[in-house]
């Protein structure tokens, strides 16, 4: 069985994706990751993630660079919402991605183009959303509580920025796939929110 998450940043697919992974029992892969080594690599060389030549020579990044935390920083998030634009970077990234996808037993994916291009076959699709306020809020919250000083008004206008990027690209948009199912979270907690998934994709299996 493959697993679909797609949704925009700090909508919550991440911590659904994981808690299905977990419940189903199946490998899980954060497909975000790759485009942060990427967007890092870029940030390493001290390159440009707006040329697409510089974002494509990224996508040969050290595997052990997928282990560091500093990807899951703000700054990062945006070198990667830069780097996935270009085409030539998504196709670069599209065979690993496919690959995990498509391993004996089925997997749990996260990402903005799951359900779209990375596995349009997958049996079960969803596409998890919260409002811009509230998805800000969350990353305010996640940044204060690790001790990292963050002003909430500009955490919400760089998630407002980085929505428009992604959903305007010509490559790969974020959109909801056909057939996908909608998981808005704004108003659940973690909890909440994972259980609405597991019945989503139970009631998809049945």
């Amino acid at each position: 069985m493959i697993i679909a998450v797609d949704g925009p940043t700090a909508s919550g697919k991440g911590t659904i994706a994981k808690a299905l992974a977990a419940h189903f029992a199946l490998p899980h892969l954060d497909t975000g990751l790759l485009y942060r080594a990427v967007g890092r690599q870029v940030q390493l060389a001290g390159g440009n993630p707006d040329d697409a030549h510089v974002a494509l020579a990224a996508c040969d990044f050290p595997d052990a660079l997928l282990g560091d935390q500093i990807l899951r920083s703000e700054e990062v998030g945006g070198y990667a919402s830069r780097v996935s634009v270009h085409p030539a970077v998504r196709r670069a990234l599209y065979e690993r991605q496919r690959a995990f996808a498509l391993q004996e037993g089925g997997a749990v994916l996260d990402g903005r183009d799951i359900g779209t291009v990375i596995a349009p076959e997958a049996e079960v699709k969803l596409f998890v959303t919260a409002s811009t306020a509230e998805r800000a809020r969350r990353r305010w919250l996640e940044m204060t509580g690790r001790g990292i000083a963050a002003d909430l008004a500009e955490i919400e206008a760089d998630i407002a920025a980085r929505d428009e990027r992604d959903m305007s690209r010509a490559d790969a948009p974020l959109m909801a796939a056909p057939g996908a199912q909608m998981l808005d979270t704004t108003t659940l907690g973690r909890n909440e929110a994972i259980a609405a998934a597991i019945a989503a994709v139970q009631a998809a299996r049945a």
